[in-house]
């Protein structure tokens, strides 16, 4: 297995969090540094990474979760979360294509029907059925809330 560190994301890392996230082809809208989690390798570049990112309304999302393709299933991603959920947060919300639900199903996160979701969420969802005409994933795309 490869060694890794995880640790609170320092200013000098934002690039390589930003192209992490563009590689991996996640969202990349309201990235700070100072939200980050982040796992480096033995060189101190930056392989992994997350956040809890606020939204109005005392909303929190886990979101920006990505491990760069060389550094996947080595239990990195799972790393970062177990960070992240160290900070009592709740609610905490998350989105993500629905192949990837079981994986936050093993922090406790679970599939929330429309009428639970906050306006943000929902409008997010609705975005994505209308995308999905032309993208055809064949995939739906979960809101998921962490209890």
């Amino acid at each position: 297995m490869s060694k890794f560190e995880i640790r609170s994301a320092r200013e000098s890392e934002f690039a390589q969090i930003k192209n992490l996230i563009q590689l991996v082809g996640i969202n990349p809208s309201g990235l700070d540094w100072k939200r980050f989690v982040v796992a480096v390798n033995d060189e101190g570049k930056v392989i992994a990474c997350g956040q809890i990112k606020p939204h109005s309304g005392d909303i929190l999302e886990l979101a920006s979760i990505g491990t760069h393709p060389d550094y996947e299933r080595k239990g990195i991603a799972s790393a970062i979360v177990t960070e992240l959920l160290k900070t009592p947060t709740r609610p905490l919300y998350l989105i993500c294509m629905e192949h990837n639900g079981s994986f936050y199903e093993r922090f406790g996160f679970r599939s929330i029907d429309e009428d639970e979701m906050p306006k943000y969420f929902r409008r997010l969802k609705k975005l994505f059925k209308v995308a999905d005409v032309v993208m055809q994933s064949g995939e739906d795309l979960l809101i998921m809330k962490l209890g």
